[in-house]
């Protein structure tokens, strides 16, 4: 058993306010994911400008919180608000869904092609090779927190998580952190430069991040509000079957058709 570091979720206070290691993780993602757009951008010539690329991540940093906290109450755990709809609110307590940031992504990437006249499929494949870095680092924020911990094990890297209980438990932050974030990043960052329809990296994406979340959710600890969903499956490996349907049938579509 390795010990559970206990890192500090603050890295500093002043007064009520705190500045946590979750936050800046999600802040030096889109910095990082701001910076290699760009980069793309100007090597490959695209009619993108730097006006346009700041209007983007106002979108999409918007639609990602409005998602990511309708997908949590939606599907993780909607009786709840229902009886304590103020609760929605109160961002602070946690409650963020992946899978709903995602769809809140696409939908502001749709109105902001629509408005700037933007070939979406383009723009969607240029900033999902830089979404991982930030997929990763909110795992290690989720470390971090001691929050998402994984089932318990007896695997001589097992932890004590300071919230899990008294038994060790699977690190799954720090596997999905590897898979979602450093293995998905390299594969995409490899591909980007190949000769692909646009939306074939997208589909690829939705279809490699389904795959690698279905497969770390048998570590993870179920929510404890839901538990298993489906025999022994969770509501993330669910919502990420659902994942990999969408993207195989974007990549055959795309595989399939001349037009881009």
């Amino acid at each position: 058993m390795i010990p559970y570091p206990n890192i500090n979720p603050e890295i500093v206070r002043i007064g009520p306010f705190a500045f946590r290691w979750y936050g800046v993780m999600y802040l030096i993602g889109f910095a990082a994911s701001y910076l290699l757009v760009k980069y793309q951008v100007k090597k490959k010539n695209i009619a993108v400008g730097m006006k346009e690329m700041d209007s983007l991540y106002s979108f999409l940093i918007l639609g990602l919180m409005i998602g990511a906290r309708l997908g949590y109450i939606l599907f993780y755990n909607l009786a709840d608000y229902i009886r304590n709809p103020l609760e929605i609110f109160a961002v602070w307590r946690g409650g963020m869904s992946f899978h709903g940031g995602l769809i809140g992504c696409i939908a502001a990437g749709i109105l902001f092609c629509r408005r700037f006249r933007l070939n979406y499929w383009q723009v969607s494949d240029l900033v999902v090779v830089t979404a991982p870095i930030g997929l990763g680092l909110g795992r290690l924020g989720n470390f971090i927190n001691g929050e998402l911990y994984g089932r318990v094990t007896n695997v001589p890297w097992a932890m004590v998580f300071p919230s899990g209980g008294p038994l060790p438990r699977h690190p799954s932050q720090l596997y999905e952190f590897l898979l979602e974030g450093v293995t998905l990043f390299a594969i995409l960052w490899f591909l980007k430069d190949r000769k692909l329809k646009p939306g074939m990296l997208s589909s690829l994406f939705l279809i490699l991040y389904g795959m690698f979340r279905f497969l770390a959710e048998f570590f993870r600890e179920p929510d404890p509000q839901l538990g298993f969903i489906f025999v022994s499956f969770t509501m993330g490996q669910m919502l990420s079957a659902v994942m990999i349907s969408v993207g195989m049938g974007i990549l055959s579509y795309k595989r399939n058709t001349n037009s881009l």
